[in-house]
């Protein structure tokens, strides 16, 4: 397949890279700042691309089987400002433009349903987490809505902690929910689960909570 990856400097996007090229797919990673891309490759083609604006991004995605995406903020200030909900904004406008349709992005556990099954101890440090970073989360629902008004078939991927972990790809999937007691998912199992999914019609327009 023909895949383009926004976000391909961050964790999760140089593994989507990564794991996409080992698996025989050919790869456009988007990127700001080419120095900070580590990653190479016969079947990689690095488009350097200024993120805000649409028209520089349809290249990027015109005739590409699907588009995923690692972007969002990296820190509180980069959330308060909206930064996921903007640059998402960017990439419906260029794959629009271009009737480009499969879309998969990272959002975050929180965004979503609490689990069945969790207990009050799940919920309460839930709530704690949701407070610190409500920004982050704020910033996130509001790609989400984003992406349901959209024409894409997108899916919102959900993954809870981040660790730096190998790739194992062994862990749970509920569509439309959260995995119970779900509490931490690798980088670069995330990757694995969006590569997954891409031909997975049963995510389309779908928030799709994964963890171990």
């Amino acid at each position: 397949m023909k895949l383009t990856v926004f976000g391909a400097t961050g964790g999760i996007g140089q593994e989507i890279v990564r794991q996409a090229l080992a698996a025989g797919h050919h790869v456009t990673a988007v990127v700001r700042d080419p120095a900070r891309f580590a990653v190479d490759g016969e079947r990689l083609e690095v488009f350097r691309a200024d993120l805000t604006d649409p028209a520089a991004l349809r290249a990027a995605v015109a005739g590409r089987d699907a588009v995923l995406s690692g972007l969002g903020a990296r820190n509180k200030a980069d959330a308060a400002t909206g930064l996921a909900a903007r640059l998402t904004r960017s990439v419906l406008a260029a794959m629009d433009a271009e009737g480009t349709r499969r879309l998969l992005v990272v959002s975050a556990a929180p965004v979503g349903p609490h689990a069945e099954g969790d207990g009050l101890l799940d919920k309460a440090v839930l709530a704690v987490i949701g407070n610190v970073l409500k920004d982050v989360y704020a910033d996130l629902r509001v790609m989400e809505s984003e992406l349901a008004a959209s024409a894409t078939d997108w899916t919102s991927v959900r993954p809870p902690k981040l660790t730096d972990k190998p790739v194992t790809g062994r862990y749970r999937k509920v569509v439309g929910g959260n995995p119970p007691k779900g509490r931490t998912l690798a980088r670069a199992d995330v990757a694995h689960a969006m590569l997954a999914m891409i031909d997975d019609r049963a995510t389309v327009k779908q928030g799709v909570g994964v963890a171990y």
